[in-house]
């Protein structure tokens, strides 16, 4: 399958992302949005990932561009950087998925690339190089380490004192500064699980042996948590004292909270409890997707409004006050905000992540996906489901309920008589259906996830 371009960027397999291919979306994306001062560059740890960043500064430079190149930094970093400097930005970053693949992000020096940008940047492909000759690339060394104090700052240097925190450092481009940035905060670190390949690590879809794996390190080591992030470092993986994986929307949950914001955006495949807890004025449901959650956040206006994914990823949409300075406002994922404020809020107030946990309401979503199912199989069956009313109270009854509500924003969410929730989304750039699955406890909703994909997999194979 050739490389695809969406809410994710541009991803593909590494031997398919050949120099002309990015460099013509390098060029198309240069031509086609806001550029300001420059480009920022940045990668993750990938074998790939370096090649493909030479490629993206010798486009970019030939388009009459400055560049910068940060080097090996989380995404956040590279983008904030980027947005003091008033630049656009590009990562180099397959995210979470394996290292034969790799991808390109997108930020203007307003923020994360929207769906119009996208849409520009898929107008202005083919076109032809420029011939103009930027300034050198100069090299910035500082994006790390002002990531780092930006934490400190907001939270203070005794924020995680007497916390013992284990990072699980496999091969995520932030490993280091994770760990830097928890020891400043005043933490006992334990590095756990370092490791000199790519290994992809999904916060929304944790595997059962990465489970396993964090709960026996959780065993007997008297640990507070143990924490760790995605590839490129925007998404957050963050487990209590047992090792058992608080899922991204509910530390999304406690991190908006925490901050007193006034309105969270989310997409619809987060869990109830935001409108269930009653910690904001309002909850808006958004598509599934980065752009689409900045996209209502921008329409809020002026409001403490916060947005955050199932995945974890999180976005500060105000200046906000940390318990010991500014936090200033960060339009793009962020892994290290809905780690260190759940954790600073539990030393705060005397109690452990998971008593912060057990406050929310008892919302917890899982999800997976079938892989080789066709676009028009996925698609028939939710239209199916959609239209007729009989064949979708046959389909409920084999997850034992009735249906009290419908939600086709984003595929195809069914509450049920049960309290449960069942979403269907057919992918729109792989033959895959993926499975949403919400009930009353993590362990719940990991089981009734493991019996919908048995459902699904009846129905569409």
């Amino acid at each position: 399958m050739p490389p695809k371009f969406g809410t994710s960027g541009l991803r593909g397999l590494v031997t398919e992302l050949t120099p002309d291919l990015v460099a013509d979306y390098i060029r198309a994306f240069l031509g086609s949005c806001e550029v300001g001062t420059g480009l920022f560059i940045g990668r993750d740890l990938r074998p790939s990932s370096p090649d493909i960043a030479a490629v993206v500064a010798d486009v970019a430079r030939a388009e009459g561009i400055a560049v910068t190149d940060c080097g090996a930094v989380p995404t956040p970093a590279l983008a904030g950087a980027a947005f003091a400097a008033g630049a656009a930005s590009v990562m180099i970053t397959g995210s979470h998925i394996p290292a034969d693949r790799n991808g390109l992000k997108f930020y203007t020096p307003g923020g994360e690339l929207t769906k119009a940008g996208e849409a520009a940047i898929q107008g202005a492909l083919g076109r032809a190089p420029s011939g103009q000759a930027g300034p050198d690339p100069v090299t910035d060394e500082t994006a790390g380490a002002a990531f780092v104090m930006r934490y400190v700052t907001a939270f203070g240097p005794d924020a995680l004192a007497g916390q013992r925190i284990g990072v699980y450092s496999h091969s995520a481009v932030g490993r280091d500064l994770m760990i830097a940035t928890l020891e400043a905060l005043g933490a006992d670190v334990a590095e756990l699980g370092r490791s000199g390949h790519f290994i992809p690590v999904d916060t929304e879809a944790v595997d059962a042996d990465t489970r396993a794996q964090l709960a026996s390190w959780a065993a007997g080591a008297g640990l507070d948590a143990i924490v760790s992030t995605d590839g490129d470092g925007d998404r957050p993986l963050v487990t209590d004292a047992a090792g058992e994986v608080i899922p991204g929307d509910v530390l999304g949950q406690i991190t908006g909270a925490a901050l007193g914001a006034e309105v969270a955006v989310t997409p619809v495949s987060s869990n109830t409890g935001a409108e269930a807890g009653g910690a904001f004025a309002r909850v808006i449901r958004t598509k599934i997707g980065s752009p689409f959650v900045i996209a209502a956040m921008e329409e809020v206006g002026p409001a403490r409004v916060v947005g955050y994914e199932a995945n974890g990823g999180f976005l500060l949409g105000f200046d906000a006050d940390g318990p010991a300075g500014p936090l200033p406002r960060l339009m793009t994922r962020d892994s290290v905000l809905p780690i260190v404020a759940p954790l600073a809020e539990a030393r705060a107030t005397g109690l452990s992540l998971a008593d912060l946990v057990a406050r929310q309401p008892a919302r917890f979503t899982a999800a997976d996906r079938l892989q080789d199912v066709p676009t028009e199989r996925s698609q028939a069956l939710v239209a199916q489901l959609v239209g007729d009313a009989v064949a979708r109270a046959d389909f409920l009854a084999e997850f034992g309920g009735a249906a009290t509500g419908m939600d086709t924003t984003d595929g195809l969410r069914i509450s049920l008589d049960t309290g449960r929730i069942v979403h269907l989304r057919p992918s729109g750039n792989a033959p895959e259906l993926r499975f949403y699955a919400e009930a009353e406890s993590p362990q719940a909703a990991r089981e009734f996830l493991a019996r919908g994909l048995e459902i699904l997999a009846g129905h569409v194979r």
